[in-house]
């Protein structure tokens, strides 16, 4: 679907990119500054594999304050972008016949990375009507003396849902109850809306914390998704496994990256807050517009730049001779009707649901909303 929507784009056609994944903003204007500067004094060489020490001084203050964690800086490794971590914690902690945990909707990655490593995904199915969070007592029936790890994510992509502060003690009661590592994806936790309080999985789970694995890094928060700077905080023994395979894969980040995102996370932290509120009216427009169209549910994301559009509603209508039988029929027909671009949900986890990202301004949201309610009322 990229590829015709580039063909269509070539032929000057207007086409809504819903697909996108990062923030449509720059990085804040003094982590520029800081970026130029770095390239002027000569900061090209290499440096210590896990990252200079400045930036994971500078991690640790950061968790600290979002979680009143008191941890070290050698129980911090940088990597190459939190997928990059993602990977090596994998390659470090995963082997035949293992089995990791992964609530779906999930981001496409997760699963592949565990096979990657010989593992086997165990799936654990939420709902719309639970907000596509993990229940307890679903977990509890996928553990088995098999089980090597949970990957969990909140805010959450696909879905853009997050955890509340209760919701995550039950989840981390059952963690208890069993012997695995507990792998947090957390990218997403500046990108909160309605006021919603922080429930990181790091922060609510002090007495689990010596097998809590928080990965996050500077992509979404700031804008860096080019930057490639993501980390992993956790006990020491794994963060010195993460240390192994990076210095034979990657070595360190890069070095430029690693100065920017230093300044990042100790300079003045309004842009942040500035992008999250503007993801919120997003929000709001999206799931204003989206609600009108028959056929489609809108979840009210909570987080994150998403919104999860339960299109199963539209599954058995017809664009003249051709049936929409699935979710990517409906994303198809959007591509070649209204020059509407989403992600099917199949590849989350997820039959019948679009993803749709609102990293764009609120003008595009609602052209290509009006774009998607136009081809839908095509529809017999």
């Amino acid at each position: 679907m990229s590829a015709r929507a580039a063909e269509l784009r070539a032929q000057g056609k207007e086409v809504f990119n819903f697909t996108v994944g990062e923030p449509d903003f720059d990085p804040p204007e003094h982590v520029l500054a800081a970026a130029e500067s770095a390239v002027r004094k000569g900061v090209s060489k290499y440096t210590a594999v896990p990252g200079i020490a400045p930036l994971r001084e500078a991690i640790v203050k950061s968790i600290k304050a979002r979680t009143e964690a008191d941890i070290a800086p050698n129980n911090v490794c940088v990597g190459t972008g939190a997928k990059s971590i993602l990977y090596n914690l994998a390659t470090a902690l995963f082997e035949p016949g293992d089995e990791v945990i992964i609530p779906a909707p999930y981001w496409v990655s997760y699963p592949e990375q565990v096979r990657m490593m010989g593992a086997t995904p165990v799936f654990v199915e939420t709902s719309a009507e639970d907000r596509f969070c993990l229940r307890p007592e679903a977990l509890r029936k996928k553990i088995s003396k098999k089980t090597k790890a949970i990957i969990l994510n909140s805010p959450c992509n696909p879905t853009g849902m997050a955890y509340s502060p209760e919701e995550t003690r039950a989840i981390l009661d059952v963690c208890k109850e069993g012997d695995f590592w507990i792998i947090t994806d957390e990218i997403y936790a500046a990108l909160l809306f309605d006021g919603r309080p922080s429930a990181s999985f790091y922060g609510i789970g002090k007495d689990l914390r010596d097998r809590i694995l928080l990965v996050d890094g500077v992509s979404k928060a700031y804008a860096m998704t080019g930057w490639r700077i993501g980390w992993v905080v956790g006990p020491r023994n794994v963060i010195a496994a993460c240390e192994l395979v990076q210095g034979q894969s990657t070595s360190h980040p890069t070095a430029l990256a690693q100065a920017a995102a230093l300044v990042a996370l100790t300079g003045p932290q309004e842009d942040v807050e500035k992008m999250r509120q503007a993801f919120e009216k997003r929000r709001d427009v999206v799931v204003e517009e989206l609600s009108t169209i028959p056929g489609l549910k809108v979840p009210k994301p909570e987080g994150a730049f998403y919104a999860f559009v339960d299109a199963r509603g539209l599954i058995g209508k017809r664009a003249g001779d051709n049936v929409l039988t699935d979710d990517l029929a409906i994303a198809t027909y959007l591509v070649e009707s209204a020059y509407v671009v989403t992600v099917p949900g199949t590849p989350f986890g997820a039959p019948g649901f679009l993803r749709m990202s609102f990293a764009m301004s609120e003008d595009t949201l609602r052209r290509g909303a009006k774009a998607i309610r136009d081809a839908v009322a095509k529809l017999t």
